[in-house]
């Protein structure tokens, strides 16, 4: 059985409990949030996202 999420709502549940649980306050979630929807408009973003889905990729053939 292959479970599925989209790595946004993976990130943002895991950012939510951070803020939740003290170990984030809200200042720098802001802070993240809005580095990583700049980021994704720069000429790097391609480039990250081909990382990112080739780890997924890695992970997914270990096959847990």
């Amino acid at each position: 059985m292959s479970l599925r999420i989209s790595l946004v709502l993976l990130l943002g549940i895991v950012l939510t409990v951070l803020v939740r649980g003290g170990s984030l306050k809200g200042g720098p979630a802001v802070v993240s949030v809005l580095f990583g929807f700049f980021l994704a408009s720069t000429s790097v973003a391609p480039n990250i996202s081909r990382f990112v889905t080739g780890v997924a990729d890695m992970i997914g053939q270990i096959g847990f």
